[in-house]
């Protein structure tokens, strides 16, 4: 057994699929909204990057707004299927991302499930946003902010397509915080087989490039977690 396990007060975990709400009550402690395919992917890689903070706003018009409102901001969108949004700075893209400077950057990020998810859970005691990238690091920060219960979303889920890119990284992130030993190439070879990863994959798709995939699935890439924080209005992550 791990320190870690030795250590851990009783956590209680959950789980939600962020396309099949209904009238589940709202969880109040930690969320963690997950999507490794691609938004929180993109979202570490701009941090990584020097981004200042990244906001994530739903509606592609608001995000232009605030774009045009913010200094030194940019723009990452995308819209359903994942072609970049029209007139936006970059399309959510990690690996793209990875050759691009952000140092001093403020990031206005509209895409799809993922951002959806961090405003539909915005009330959260302790609100993260989670990729396969940061999965240590989210655990390491969901342990020292004291979790008591645990509320995993899973954004990528839907009729065609099982999410299984973001089931793994709850599996693995929940294993972490139960101290359990792991091998991370099991998960990182279900991203990869995962229904929307087997597009990337087939490099059939011009703006899902497999070198996306190949991001997304490196295991603890970064260090940092992304907590996610209400500053006025906005939410944003830093």
């Amino acid at each position: 057994m791990s320190v870690w396990a030795s250590e851990m007060p009783a956590m209680k975990f959950s789980r939600l699929i962020l396309n099949r709400l209904q009238n589940q009550t709202t969880p109040s402690d930690t969320v963690v909204v997950i999507d490794v395919l691609r938004s929180f992917t993109t979202a570490a890689v701009a941090l990584d990057r020097g981004a200042l903070a990244i906001y994530p706003v739903e509606a592609l018009s608001t995000a232009m707004s605030l774009r045009g409102r913010l200094q030194n901001a940019v723009s990452i969108g995308a819209v359903g299927g994942g072609d970049p949004a029209p007139g936006f700075d970059f399309g959510n893209s990690p690996s793209r991302l990875m050759q691009v400077e952000l140092a001093g950057k403020n990031v206005v990020m509209s895409t799809a499930a993922g951002v959806r998810g961090l405003q539909r859970f915005r009330q959260a005691r302790q609100l993260y946003a989670a990729s396969f990238v940061c999965a240590r690091a989210t655990a390491e920060a969901i342990r020292a902010a004291g979790a008591e219960e645990v509320c995993f979303i899973i954004t990528g889920e839907w009729v065609d397509r099982d999410g299984d890119e973001d089931i793994a990284c709850a599996d693995y992130i929940e294993s972490l915080l139960r101290g359990e030993c792991l091998v991370p190439d099991d998960f990182a070879r279900r991203i990869r087989e995962s229904d929307f990863g087997q597009r990337f994959a087939a490099g059939t798709w011009p703006n899902l490039p497999r070198a996306d995939l190949d991001l997304a699935a490196h295991a603890d890439l970064f260090n940092f977690a992304m907590p996610v924080r209400r500053e006025g209005e906005h939410l944003v992550i830093r």
